[in-house]
């Protein structure tokens, strides 16, 4: 019987007896890097020059891909075996994806050299003519277990269930699954058909233990949690490399939890799960030691942080100079025309409602009403611009949302939020960021009143009506990723039930929205926000 022994920042782990020979597996991962082709800032969007001359940026894919060299061929030149995977969503997230629409990510996932992939829901954000760009572009097997794909005419045959790699003459099984609640976070097509995860991935397990593959992997995109299911139900799986939550594991301030978590298996021993946050900051390094039966004796590693101490690849970097060309051009392009200005001032959309913040509020608030979704929320300190009258351009909406912030679906009670709208008066005095722009909602707010009293008379829109909002209630909610993930102060929403935070780009959402209205469009304030 094997017995394993934890220490905080990974895993040590002895089977009882000496092993003859042992077997070291190192793994480099990334995940949801979301088109982060530049480097990016402390916020995780595209950095400008400034914050480059002050080196306070990281990632990009050049950066990437030579810290993936460096550490790939280190590891080689001592004689050890080494794979290289990513968990997903590779596509949406920037101005590359809305150019290249994948090709830019292919081209780049290649000359890295990645080994497998687990396709992310993303990849079929323009349907499976989309995730068909990266299927047939990868020189390496993309994987998702739990699709089956015999249906599409497009991804049939194109899609790994599972995969069996030679390292180091050793069989390496990898598996893999996607999240279930794919067709309603992206557009997979009814010809994509979703089977059960935790059984799939049971399944494809027992399929490679049958095969005499000892060492197996699961390549996952369905976020930390239900990886840490996995750990915990699904027999023969050795370790969990992850994607989707966005989750940072490690020593660092603000991880959810140690790089590797250690859960106990369901053949009683302990599986590590890895994940490494998103958008190309770091590189995650697992460390995996098995003995001569194939029984894991120990997990370790860390996330690398790609800060600009470490260098790029000087070839990839001039690449994704040359490709920004158009990226240029695009921020000129012409999305919308309107007929009178929109106020996006700080000194309005800090302090009342503003002609911004309901246009971005109903633009959100549009996007997902299919969804059953009747309240917006979106922070004053999210607009940082207004637009004059006139024509539109893309550059324009990316002043408003600078952010590359993503709207985010959860549920709330009405007793949440109201308490969501009290923590946007509560620094009222102060201009904060976190004042509450609404749609499907309105309220009124008396900035002299005792912090945590100040807003009062909430109500829903209900029909054509209003009605007041029931405290006990749920309701379904739309904001931004930021907001939703606790920022400015909106801790009530960190733990939300049923949270989505990965949707469409904010800034792509008020350009769509805007031009939908045609060229006679004026905002207008309707009184949803009262001041006293």
């Amino acid at each position: 019987m094997k017995r394993i022994l934890l220490a905080s920042a990974g895993c040590l782990a002895l089977s009882v007896g000496a092993a003859q020979a042992e077997y070291v597996l190192h793994i480099l991962h990334s995940n949801d890097f979301h088109s982060r082709i530049e480097p990016i800032n402390t916020y995780d969007s595209t950095c400008d020059a400034e914050t480059l001359e002050k080196k306070e940026c990281f990632g990009g894919v050049a950066r990437m891909a030579a810290a993936i060299a460096a550490k790939r061929d280190e590891i080689k030149a001592a004689g050890g075996n080494v794979i290289v995977l990513d968990a997903g969503d590779q596509y949406q997230g920037s101005l590359f994806y809305t150019t290249y629409k994948g090709k830019d990510t292919v081209e780049f996932m290649n000359a890295i050299g990645y080994d497998a992939m687990a396709l992310g829901n993303h990849e079929f954000d323009d349907g499976p003519d989309g995730a068909l760009i990266l299927l047939d572009g990868a020189k390496f097997p993309v994987m998702s277990g739990n699709l089956d794909v015999s249906q599409s005419n497009q991804l049939r045959g194109k899609l790994q269930d599972t995969l069996t790699l030679d390292v180091g003459g050793e069989k390496i099984g990898l598996v893999s699954t996607l999240a279930m609640d794919t067709p309603e976070t992206a557009a997979p097509g009814p010809a994509v058909i979703f089977q059960d995860d935790m059984e799939s991935l049971k399944g494809d397990v027992a399929a490679l233990k049958e095969a005499g593959v000892t060492k197996i992997i699961a390549l996952t995109h369905v976020g930390y949690h239900r990886d840490l299911d996995y750990a915990a139900q699904v027999p023969g799986l050795d370790a969990v490399i992850g994607g989707h939550s966005h989750t940072l594991l490690g020593d660092m301030e603000g991880a959810a939890g140690a790089y590797p978590t250690m859960v106990k298996g369901a053949d009683g021993a302990e599986v590590p799960v890895a994940t490494a946050y998103a958008y190309g900051k770091y590189l995650g390094h697992l460390t995996l030691t098995f003995d001569d039966a194939g029984k894991l004796t120990k997990a370790e590693g860390a996330p690398i942080l790609l800060d600009q101490s470490l260098p790029e690849d000087e070839a990839i970097a001039a690449r994704v100079k040359e490709m920004a060309g158009p990226i240029d051009e695009l921020r000129q392009r012409q999305v919308a025309e309107i007929a009178a200005p929109i106020d996006g001032a700080r000194e309005s959309c800090r302090a009342k409602e503003c002609e911004m913040g309901n246009v971005v509020a109903e633009a959100m608030l549009a996007r997902v009403a299919s969804q059953g979704v009747t309240i917006a929320i979106q922070n004053g300190g999210g607009l940082r611009a207004s637009i004059d009258a006139g024509p539109v351009t893309m550059g324009e909406v990316y002043s408003v949302l600078p952010f590359q912030n993503t709207l985010a679906t959860f549920e709330a009670t009405g007793e949440t939020l109201v308490k969501a709208l009290e923590n946007g008066a509560r620094q009222y005095e102060d201009a904060a960021g976190r004042f509450a722009q609404v749609a499907g909602l309105r309220y009124t707010l008396d900035p002299k009143a005792e912090v945590g009293h100040r807003i009062s008379a909430v109500e829903v829109k209900s029909g054509d009506g209003w009605a007041p909002i029931d405290p006990a209630a749920t309701y379904k909610v739309v904001t931004n990723n930021y907001v939703r993930g606790g920022g400015d102060g909106y801790k009530m929403f960190a733990d939300a039930a049923n949270a989505y935070d990965f949707g469409p780009d904010l800034a792509d959402v008020l350009a769509e929205w805007l031009a939908q209205q045609g060229a006679g469009f004026k905002p207008a304030l309707d009184g949803r926000i009262t001041v006293k």
